[in-house]
């Protein structure tokens, strides 16, 4: 028995060598998010993080490295050490849109990271300030543009974000000229509206919603195939006349090279997580529900998302440096 049991010993190390899953995780996680506090990507990760705690049986924490477009923090995921230890919460413009708009990029989006899931799908929605309490709806911000070119602001969480080629978009259709202001993150900028510094701007539903109920600040349409229940009284974008579908998604990844047992493992997980309901409520609060994909669906997502881009990218000529 005795010499039975030191065989086994002495075979451990290299049973886990061959089995990296049954030895993770042996600390603590953490997610990071690109952006500030507060917005709509922190608030997904937090919510999942303390699920996927319980799941893991590990702490995770949320940390916050915001700039280039959320492109600070996915650089530094892409840097960490594949143990499945460090995770990104990339968005639609970090994974699909920032390879098309900069010229040169800290990081690779296929090469640097290995896909888990795909989180949620955080519907937006046009707010408006006080600085604009003529507009109303969407057809009063048109005319509010039309009545002076290059004068009318928007603000967005950077050059060549969601919002801002949302913007891009509007503008070259309706044959208008607006002031666009870039900001860190979304916090700031609906600061700056509420200050009455920017007239209009995108936001996740959840958020929008919330900064409504002051006074101040109005929302004029939602970006959905049909009203929010969060938001039941706003007509959607496509009601209004004007059909673009844009959505706002998150999805985790760890650093590419992490082992596949361990991916399976964190793909299984994080799905578990998802169905706790804390965060099924969160995401409520955002106007989303949970979205759970294998990895292969969320690149496969990853990739459509960067051709649908692309084309609006190169019509607008929006690079870089």
């Amino acid at each position: 028995m005795t010499k039975l049991t030191r065989r086994a010993l002495l075979a451990a190390p290299a049973l886990l060598a061959a089995s990296p899953a049954l030895a993770f995780p042996d600390r603590s996680l953490r997610i990071v998010s690109g952006f500030p506090p507060g917005g709509t990507n922190d608030i997904v990760a937090r919510a999942l993080a303390a699920p996927l705690a319980t799941v893991l049986g590990q702490p995770v924490v949320v940390e916050n490295r915001p700039g280039a477009g959320g492109g600070v923090g996915a650089a530094a995921v892409a840097r960490a050490a594949p143990d499945g230890h460090t995770l990104y919460l990339g968005i639609v413009d970090t994974q699909s849109i920032n390879p098309l708009t900069y010229r040169r990029l800290a990081y690779d989006p296929e090469r640097d990271f290995a896909p888990i899931s795909l989180v949620t799908n955080v519907p937006f929605a046009m707010i408006a300030g006080p600085a604009r309490p003529q507009i109303t709806d969407m057809a009063s911000l048109i005319a509010a543009a039309k009545a002076a070119p290059g004068q009318l602001t928007y603000a967005s969480w950077g050059v060549g974000s969601t919002p801002h080629l949302a913007f891009l978009r509007l503008a070259q259709r309706e044959g208008i000229d607006m002031l666009h202001v870039p900001f860190g993150g979304p916090p700031a900028a609906v600061l700056s509206m509420m200050n009455g510094q920017v007239d209009v701007m995108m936001l996740g539903a959840g958020n929008a919603e919330s900064f409504a109920r002051d006074a101040r600040i109005r929302v004029i349409a939602t970006v959905a195939p049909e009203r929010l229940e969060l938001l039941p009284q706003v007509p959607t974008l496509k009601e209004q006349g004007f059909d673009m579908p844009m959505g706002l998604w998150q999805a985790l990844y760890a650093p590419a090279r992490t082992p596949e047992p361990i991916l399976a493992r964190l793909t299984a997980a994080t799905h578990e997580a998802m169905r706790a309901p804390s965060f099924i409520e969160v995401m409520r609060t955002q106007g989303a529900k949970p979205a759970p994909t294998s990895p292969s669906d969320l690149l496969a997502l990853q990739r459509a998302e960067r051709e649908a881009y692309g084309s609006v990218v190169r019509s607008l000529n929006l690079v870089l440096d």
